[in-house]
């Protein structure tokens, strides 16, 4: 299955895992790797998508990092849950738990988010507005603004939720579904062997035979139905950290929900990355890599 031996990525055994119960019925999985001694960083993903996936990003950052990470409820390694309480306000609630967990079980010490698309609407969202990190790092939250804009991302949100209530859900291979990925436009600038470990961090293996979705599709599109609602939420002027956002290439034909260029908020250390889409992680992660360390150096906070 896999398309370039040298980009065999496979995800390392975490050091530790803990299990936050968010709700009665519902149990995160928090992983630690990397360098404990190190910086913490607090890490999560995109909609519909697994934080394991994201590993040629943060294997950059294992021997100077401490890193915690997590999967959103019903992605990942999580157990899927109730579709009810699958929504924007119940993954904020998810978060603000996480966050005290964290402390709880491995020390507080400072620590610096760094977050993707929804997971990043999500942090500015909290209403603990960043106080419990020394700085956040995101990379293309789904943000929007009043007018053209929101019109525009609005959309984009109905036909992103619409490929997504289209999935197929359950395959009899993995390679089924990785042989697949390369022909989707959404997924052209990827690394090598990213495919491979797509469907490797996001299908599980089903009861009877062959694997399905860890996300469900009806679970990723509702998060999509209300992006608009929350996109145009965030008040960046409230939040009690630094910021950085570092977006896709606002040039680009959008290739999940239009970027938004925050170059005019002043509260924002904003940049973008040439040539890469919503995926940019995943695309360039060297240099999403070294835009972290370079901001987080800036902060002397390593």
């Amino acid at each position: 299955m896999v398309e370039h031996p040298e980009f065999d990525w496979r995800v390392p055994e975490p050091l530790s895992v803990h299990k936050v119960a968010v709700d009665a019925d519902t149990t995160i999985l928090v992983r630690r790797h990397g360098n404990p001694d190190g910086p913490r960083l607090v890490l999560s993903h995109g909609n519909g998508m697994a934080i394991d996936l994201y590993y040629p990003f943060w294997s950059l950052l294992v021997d100077d990092f401490d890193l915690v990470m997590y999967d959103l409820r019903n992605h990942g390694w999580n157990r899927v849950s109730s579709l009810a309480r699958h929504n924007v306000p119940t993954l904020v609630s998810d978060h603000d738990i996480i966050l005290e967990e964290i402390g709880r079980e491995w020390g507080e010490k400072p620590q610096a988010g760094v977050f993707h698309s929804v997971s990043a609407l999500i942090t500015l969202l909290s209403p603990n507005r960043g106080r419990h990190y020394s700085a956040l790092v995101l990379y293309d939250p789904p943000l929007c603004k009043p007018g053209r804009s929101h019109r525009e991302f609005e959309e984009a949100a109905v036909q992103a939720a619409g490929f997504a209530r289209r999935r197929t859900e359950s395959f009899r291979r993995r390679e089924e579904f990785s042989e697949v990925l390369p022909l989707l436009p959404v997924f052209r600038k990827l690394v090598p062997g990213a495919f491979d470990l797509m469907a490797i961090t996001t299908l599980r293996a089903r009861n009877d035979e062959g694997y399905e979705l860890r996300c469900p599709k009806e679970y990723e599109a509702q998060i999509v139905d209300y992006a608009s609602v929350y996109g145009v939420a965030v008040d960046f002027d409230s939040l009690e950290c630094p910021v950085k956002v570092i977006g896709a290439d606002p040039t680009l034909p959008f290739s999940y929900l239009p970027t938004l260029d925050l170059s005019d908020i002043l509260s924002v250390d904003y940049d973008f990355l040439p040539e890469a889409t919503h995926f940019l992680q995943l695309e360039k992660p060297a240099e999403c890599a070294h835009s972290l360390r370079q901001y987080l150096g800036e902060l002397g906070i390593i």
